[in-house]
């Protein structure tokens, strides 16, 4: 479960592309693996590029990151792949799962016990995106780095 840093070359005069990649196959310490990927990602952003990454960003990233790791690895079959990237002033979380069938959030019940973790994601991503594949779906959710407040 090493991470697979993607191509983090320059991409014309002024640009930077940094990301990174995760294969989960849903073993132990998976989950667990994504977020301190994520937490790392940002942690690199802030430090080798200068970035300056909230906390609060790593914070709600690392959570987007185990909500959508956890529902792909509970309701896809094979592997998932985690994929973090800069877009702009904004961290973009996309896990690839090979269930086709879009996730449904919930409607708000506050009496039910889980099953909160799409309605958490919608809440704190500034975009979400649902994006079908020819196997299965993409969850694109997208973070600003900094904080609003």
């Amino acid at each position: 479960m090493e991470p697979v840093p993607l191509d983090e070359g320059s991409h014309g005069p002024d640009t930077v592309r940094v990301e990174t990649a995760l294969a989960l196959d849903g073993a132990d310490g998976s989950i667990a693996g994504a977020r301190h990927l994520t937490g790392d990602f940002l942690t690199r952003v802030r430090r080798e590029h200068g970035v300056p990454v909230s906390a609060r960003t790593v914070d709600l990233s690392r959570l987007v990151v185990s909500e959508l790791v956890t529902n792909a690895l509970r309701h896809a079959p094979g592997p998932v792949l985690l994929h973090l990237r800069l877009v702009g002033d904004a961290v973009e979380i996309t896990v690839w799962d090979s269930e086709p069938a879009p996730p449904a959030p919930r409607g708000a019940d506050p009496t039910r016990v889980g099953q909160h973790g799409l309605e958490i994601v919608m809440a704190v991503a500034d975009g979400f995106d649902v994006v079908p594949e020819p196997l299965g779906k993409r969850i694109v959710a997208r973070l600003g780095l900094f904080d609003d407040m």
